[in-house]
């Protein structure tokens, strides 16, 4: 998740004298795509580009010089969210820092090479929003490269204590539902299905767990993550959470909800499919479920 894993460096010398800033790009976009090639080869100026929507996505082609991204959602309470970018596997060409307090963190290295890109979040405490700059590496060749990445707004009331929250992707914590959170979770969750735990694997340098799920029924997905494989015709998917939830593999069927970000199944409610079944069946004999939801 977001860790600082670097020195301003190359963008260093941008902060001792004011930035000379090219126009801004047409406000209320929610995703960007430009060419370094575009750019007049003796300008020293930093190109600029406001994105204001919840999620979207930023596309530079040959990358040149620099890039600042201003991240900006235009929602109630922006100031008291977290900004989440994830690169794309082929990121190329330059490296990604945000800025806090005048100062340029490393948070994306084109070094890195073919290393899994991991998503970074941080916390907005401004209604300035989140600033990135992309910082061109120097190239011998006019080959193709492309640095992109993907961003999306977390509202999330935990996220806002630290410049770089490792908590922010996640809008369920570690904690067990509720009754209520939980009636509500096979409501308005992105994925709920019947399923039991195969494995459980954790990634420490980036504050993951990966749950791998036995699913015996699909519910409601948003997208295909769980999925029938071909040869033995089970239906399997991952399910991500954060490490310090301590997730362990236990027996017995669960009923997994939660929300996708960036294309992943990330966990909310998670209990156990006979206590979901007694809270469910009381809730609809009081008239108390905000939905029906299929027992068979």
């Amino acid at each position: 998740m977001a860790t600082v894993r670097g020195s301003p460096g190359l963008l260093a010398p941008l902060l001792l004298a004011p930035l000379l800033l090219a126009p801004a790009g047409i406000a209320d976009r929610c995703s960007w795509r430009g060419s370094g090639l575009s750019w007049e080869p003796l300008s020293r100026a930093v190109e600029q580009v406001h994105l204001r929507c919840t999620e979207g996505s930023l596309e530079w082609m040959y990358p040149a010089r620099a890039l600042r991204v201003l991240l900006e959602p235009n929602v109630a309470g922006a100031q008291h969210s977290a900004v989440c970018i994830k690169p794309a596997s082929d990121f190329q060409g330059a490296s990604i820092y945000v800025e806090r307090a005048g100062q340029l963190h490393l948070v994306v290295s084109e070094a890195e090479g073919a290393r899994p890109r991991h998503v970074s979040c941080f916390s907005s405490h401004t209604p300035q929003g989140v600033a990135l700059f992309l910082q061109a590496s120097p190239q011998r060749d006019i080959s193709r490269r492309t640095a992109s990445f993907q961003y999306k707004l977390l509202s999330n009331q935990s996220a806002a204590g630290s410049d770089f929250t490792k908590m922010a992707l996640v809008e369920a914590m570690c904690r067990p539902c509720d009754n209520m959170e939980l009636l509500m979770a096979i409501c308005s969750s992105d994925f709920v299905v019947k399923g039991s735990i195969r494995n459980v694997s954790h990634d420490s340098e980036n504050h993951m767990s990966q749950v791998d799920v036995s699913v015996q029924r699909v519910y409601r997905q948003k997208n295909r993550i769980f999925q029938q494989e071909e040869g033995s015709g089970e239906w399997r998917g991952p399910i991500r959470t954060l490490l310090q939830c301590k997730v362990k593999k236990g027996g017995g069927d669960f009923l997994f909800t939660g929300n996708e970000h960036f294309g992943e199944a990330w966990l909310g409610c998670a209990p156990r499919f006979k206590d979901f079944m007694l809270v469910y069946q009381a809730a609809r004999e009081r008239g108390a479920n905000p939905c029906e939801f299929e027992l068979n």
